[in-house]
């Protein structure tokens, strides 16, 4: 047997795998390009989410958690994942990791090992990337659907308020309807209203002038019906004056006086003499006679 008898056998496992990679599932090589494709795995633990960098927790239950967290949690004693609350109490289930590693490091850490075990360590390594990458994309799918449930729970909100706004729009459009309606007859019966009130105005002003012109009229008749009386009581008053200055009839004189005095008195008694004697006769008692003159 020759000396280097496993390198047939390493050829054929770096054939295999290397066809198993070119034929390798699209699902696998679709989620490493969306979720990874910047070759960075993302911490496990729910909060975080964070880019790993530097050094990494990783545990035997295939999941990967920061230097901040990973010391946080797997200090207590039993550690448990944080991602699916496995109990760790195997002394390399959890191996604290450097993701950048020196060249020395790479050069020696597989070095002396038979090519059946690099594989081997290599495949769980691989493995190990294809669970994370699964796991990336199983949670992008659960967001997602998460997030499509969120949309479409939204969505439905989103309509019944769009249907509520609807129903009160058409309400309202209802009552603005109702409102011109009112309106219109407001604006109807305010157009009557004016037109009434232009015809009482007319109607005022017509009367006004009436009263303007029966007053006018009033106070000419009133003016011209106090001069009258003025007039009247002058003449009046001139006749009164008259009537007392001429006496009605001249003096009596006595019975017993001879007939010639009662003659050339007599003569007197006539209309002629009211232009020659005036004055009144003397007033005298009625029990009181005349006195006789011898």
């Amino acid at each position: 047997m020759p000396l280097f008898h496993p390198l047939p056998l390493l050829l054929y496992h770096v054939e295999g795998w290397i066809k198993k990679l070119q034929r390798g599932e699209r699902e696998e090589e679709e989620m490493m390009s969306m979720s990874l494709g910047d070759d960075t795995l993302l911490c496990n633990y729910p909060k975080c989410r964070a880019k790993l960098s530097g050094f990494a927790w990783v545990t035997s239950c295939s999941h990967v958690f920061c230097d901040q967290h990973g010391s946080g949690e797997f200090s207590r004693s039993p550690a448990i994942c944080p991602a699916c609350s496995t109990a760790l109490s195997g002394k390399l289930d959890i191996v604290r990791t450097e993701l950048s590693p020196t060249e020395e490091y790479k050069a020696m850490v597989l070095a002396g090992l038979r090519p059946d075990i690099v594989l081997d360590i290599s495949s769980r390594a691989l493995a190990f990337w294809s669970y994370q990458v699964h796991q990336e994309r199983m949670y992008q799918e659960y967001s997602l659907s998460r997030a499509d449930t969120q949309l479409k729970q939204m969505e439905k909100v989103l309509n019944q308020q769009n249907q509520s706004r609807e129903l009160e729009l058409t309400a309202m459009r209802g009552e603005i309807a109702s409102l011109k309606k009112v309106m219109e007859e407001y604006k109807r019966k305010y157009s009557e209203v004016s037109e009434r009130l232009m015809e009482r105005n007319r109607q005022y002003q017509k009367l006004q002038g009436l009263y303007d012109s029966l007053r006018l009229r009033n106070m000419v008749v009133g003016a011209g019906e106090r001069d009258m009386p003025l007039q009247h009581g002058n003449r009046d008053l001139s006749i009164a004056m008259a009537r007392e200055a001429t006496p009605q009839r001249s003096p009596q004189f006595l019975s017993s006086a001879t007939l010639g005095d009662s003659r050339f008195f007599s003569c007197l008694e006539g209309d002629g003499a009211k232009t020659f004697f005036q004055f009144s006769s003397p007033t005298r008692d009625k029990n009181q006679p005349f006195i006789n003159k011898h």
